[in-house]
């Protein structure tokens, strides 16, 4: 299934094939976390202003994974960290490691303790996994006609989920 970064279908398809995968779950058997990705205003990619989506984990099992309000993540997150739609890419698309774009500074922790994320980096891969088991599409890949249909289209599901 193709879907684009940044909507809701992405996190709901990514969460029920999380769900429908027990290898998951068990190499996440050891983790409970309240963690959220904040994906910075980009408006050449049709992000005109950030999104923070976020994975309620209890020892492995995917209780929540959806796109929350500022004031929803803060008073939820254990960690809120924040990268820019092109350092997201480059980490979902595997082709650089959450962890060391991390210490490089290139994925900024904005809530959250550093060592907490060091002791959960360990997991990052398999969640990133997850989260790429449908073709993701990025905005800079979409031709100009669609990019504008992402815009108008992220607008209204802002605007009803109230983020």
């Amino acid at each position: 299934m193709d879907c684009i970064y940044c909507t809701p279908e992405w996190l709901e398809e990514s969460a029920k094939i999380y769900r429908a995968t027990p290898r998951f779950q068990e190499v996440l058997k050891r983790v409970s976390v309240r963690v959220f990705y904040r994906v910075i205003a980009e408006s050449e990619w049709g992000i005109d202003s950030d999104f923070i989506f976020g994975a309620l984990v209890t020892q492995g099992v995917l209780n929540d994974l959806r796109f929350f309000s500022e004031d929803e993540a803060k008073e939820k997150a254990e960690f809120i960290m924040s990268a820019s739609p092109q350092g997201w890419k480059l980490i979902l698309r595997k082709e650089h490691k959450f962890l060391t774009d991390f210490m490089l500074g290139k994925v900024k922790l904005e809530f959250g303790s550093k060592v907490g994320v060091l002791g959960i980096a360990p997991y990052a891969d398999t969640f990133i996994e997850a989260l790429t088991q449908v073709n993701l599409l990025f905005q800079d890949e979409l031709s100009p006609t669609q990019l504008e249909e992402y815009r108008e289209y992220a607008s209204q599901f802002r605007s009803k989920l109230g983020i």
